[in-house]
């Protein structure tokens, strides 16, 4: 019996250095494993025989190079997460992290339009307060018509974009995600506003026009979808880029990063928005210009 054991603690010890690496480093295998481990938890798609199979090709692999193992991870990803999901090596994250971002752009037009530009945001804590404030302080309490331009906004983070903008939108629950069981948790722009640490200011309700473009994505979907289905609020421009959907990101222990989709948008109205685009409510090549004709005979 001692021989028996003494090979079965030799293949188990052999086993574990592929997974952990023999100084503590993140071995292919091991990253692989981790990766499938996540998105089961977590990922929106990651059910039913599709996923199933993915998942058997995936954990039957046996890569022996990190770039191997990535391969491996992005595939699996494409079943489990869908298009907003994807795996940032360590080389892309330090990059992100060199990124200039930019503050949001507000102006009144001669006949006291409040344009805002509302741009994509992905900077640090402190950023992102001056980013929401920034937008805070350009929206005054007597505001009548109101322009919130999120053409070119990519995304990143929501929160400073909705609690810059949080004296346009009403009390209660302005989205909601939804899981892939089905399970729903609610945001309110009281709770944004907290989090963010910006004041909750009253709600004001000036008509307001919203511009989207193909490149209007993700967190930008989302700030969307909390005016949908507002009576003082109309959209124009083109459909959306189609990424209405909530991701969680997960360190891999390698510098790298796995971004993974794991719950859709849902408006007040009760649509449920991912992957297709948002259509606005005119279409248009001219956005600004029909934004601007349907205030102005608004408030004629």
């Amino acid at each position: 019996m001692r021989p028996k054991m003494f090979i079965l603690i030799l293949v188990i010890s052999f086993v574990s250095l592929l997974m952990i690496g023999c100084n503590g480093s993140v071995t292919p295998q091991r990253y692989v494993h981790k990766a499938l481990a996540i998105m089961d938890k977590t990922a929106l798609f990651a059910e039913g025989p599709l996923w199933d199979e993915a998942k058997k090709r995936a954990l039957s692999s046996a890569p022996e190079m990190m770039d191997e193992a990535y391969e491996i991870v992005r595939e699996a990803l494409e079943t489990a997460g869908g298009k907003h999901s994807f795996l940032m090596e360590s080389s892309i994250v330090q990059y992100n992290d060199t990124i200039q971002w930019k503050m949001p752009a507000i102006e009144m037009t001669d006949d006291s339009i409040l344009v805002i530009t509302v741009l994509e945001f992905s900077g640090n804590e402190t950023q992102a307060k001056q980013y929401a404030q920034t937008l805070q302080d350009g929206i005054s309490s007597d505001a009548r018509n109101v322009i919130l331009d999120l053409r070119g906004n990519t995304g990143g983070n929501m929160y400073p974009m909705i609690a810059g903008v949080n004296a346009l939108l009403p009390e209660g629950i302005i989205l909601k995600f939804k899981k892939r069981n089905g399970r729903e948790s609610n945001l309110t722009a009281d709770y944004v506003a907290k989090e963010q640490g910006v004041e909750r200011k009253a709600t004001i309700s000036p008509q307001i026009a919203i511009l989207t473009d193909g490149d209007t994505a993700s967190s930008g979907e989302a700030l969307l979808i909390c005016f949908r289905g507002l009576s003082n609020v109309r959209t124009f421009g083109s459909p959306t880029a189609g990424y209405a959907s909530a991701n969680r990101t997960f360190d891999m222990g390698d510098g790298s990063k796995l971004v993974i989709t794991s719950s859709c948008d849902v408006a007040r109205t009760g649509e449920v928005f991912c992957d297709d685009p948002i259509v606005p409510d005119i279409l248009t090549n001219e956005p600004m210009d029909a934004a601007l004709e349907w205030l102005r005979i608004s408030h004629k």
